[in-house]
């Protein structure tokens, strides 16, 4: 069962009709939490000799992105402004060309956790590592870990919550 929400559909619908339609090739990717809403779409890729090796196309899509970021500011951010009033949440932007993905925009929202010794020392030992600047810092390097290395068992468990949502949905009623 692969059914979106129905706030997930609104929020693309929203923007894939609020959206200048040359901005992008492609359906947009719109993900969101409690507090952002984050919309990643696919820029064309640049024209290239067809023996340009991978150095040139990375550069080349790496300054497609930079340029999109540029020369859609003030468009990207009066949509911004219009879609966190409509849905009040912050809203970050990423783009991707090619093989390369760049968000720009995104929130860092504190959060708090109480930890035990064992667990503090694992942030300190990569504090004092110099893998981290802080304990913050670590935890965050610690969540980036997971998520990176565990992706699948990650996207089974968003799975399955999905499923449990749906189950609630189909529960009883009062």
């Amino acid at each position: 069962m692969n059914e979106k929400s129905d706030f997930h559909e609104h929020l693309e619908g929203w923007f894939a009709g609020r959206l200048p339609a040359e901005w992008f090739v492609g359906p947009i990717d719109v993900s969101f939490d409690r507090d952002e809403i984050l919309v990643v779409g696919t820029l064309a890729e640049p024209e290239l000799p067809k023996d340009a090796g991978p150095e040139t196309r990375t550069a080349a899509a790496e300054a497609r992105i930079s340029g999109f970021r540029e020369d859609t500011r003030a468009q990207r951010m009066r949509i911004a402004d219009e879609a966190e009033r409509r849905f009040g949440r912050k809203i970050s932007w990423g783009a991707r060309c090619a093989d390369q993905r760049q968000l720009f925009t995104t929130l860092a929202i504190p959060a708090m956790t109480r930890l035990r010794m064992p667990e503090r020392e694992v942030l300190d030992t990569l504090v004092d590592a110099g893998v981290a600047r802080s304990r913050s810092h670590a935890l965050a390097w610690c969540v980036r870990l997971v998520s990176e290395r565990q992706e699948e068992w990650l996207a089974d468990l968003r799975q399955a919550l999905k499923q449990v949502q749906e189950v609630r949905k189909e529960g009883p009623k009062d």
